[in-house]
């Protein structure tokens, strides 16, 4: 059981590694692409879980996760980037080396908050919900640092995904929510695609920066 655990730690935390990995990025498509790393290790996370667990019920949330989040989503995203020619590199309101120590402040803040407020809860749930609180928090990060309307699509999917890891590893969710939240998703893509291409329509760019000057304050 031991390995279990092990192998259990060993995904979730490359699922950190990732999030670190898509702060990093300075070009959507390998935004893209990252974001599609990180949908097939929580499809593997949740696979396992359901062995460990013994619970048939989240190998359907694992193919969701692999199919919708790890193969249809980066796909939708690449057809949107390919047809806004916004092959470029990012704009950043927090310069990289910034960025990358604020994750780290708060991968350290969520490991000690969390193992400090769950001493009661058995170790492994413990140190899963911290892997997982991180990942949420370094997608917050990476929405309120890139100032490109496709990365913050993908940081709030890998917010979504920090949420799944978390209520798999705890035992959490029936299968009706899993599927509620994955078509949840899809319909938010979806929201995001016309909120990109109105955005591409109206100011030639997909800087949401460029919606500043059109706010009714500052006419």
């Amino acid at each position: 059981m031991n390995h279990a655990y092990d192998i259990s730690h060993l995904l979730a935390g490359l699922m950190l590694v990732v999030s670190f990995m898509l702060l990093y990025q300075s070009r959507i498509l390998a935004v893209v692409n990252a974001f599609a790393l990180q949908a097939v290790l929580l499809s593997l996370a949740v696979a396992w879980e359901a062995w460990v667990q013994d619970r048939h019920d989240l190998y359907v949330t694992s193919m969701i996760a692999l199919g919708v989040k790890g193969i249809v989503i980066p796909v939708a995203l690449r057809r949107i980037i390919i047809r806004l020619g916004i092959q470029r590199q990012l704009d950043k309101v927090v310069n990289i080396g910034s960025t990358m120590l604020i994750g780290i402040a708060l991968t350290a803040l969520s490991l000690l908050l969390v193992l400090k407020v769950t001493k009661a809860a058995h170790t492994f749930t413990r140190e899963g919900l911290a892997l997982a609180l991180a990942i949420v928090l370094l997608g917050f990060l990476m929405m309120i640092t890139r100032r490109n309307a496709v990365s913050q699509i993908v940081g709030f999917m890998s917010i979504e995904n920090g949420l799944i890891l978390a209520a798999t590893g705890t035992k959490g969710m029936p299968l009706v929510v899993e599927i509620s939240v994955a078509f949840s998703v899809m319909i938010a893509l979806l929201v995001f695609s016309v909120f990109v291409f109105g955005i591409r329509e109206r100011f030639e760019s997909v800087d949401v920066g460029a919606l500043h000057p059109a706010r009714g304050e500052e006419r």
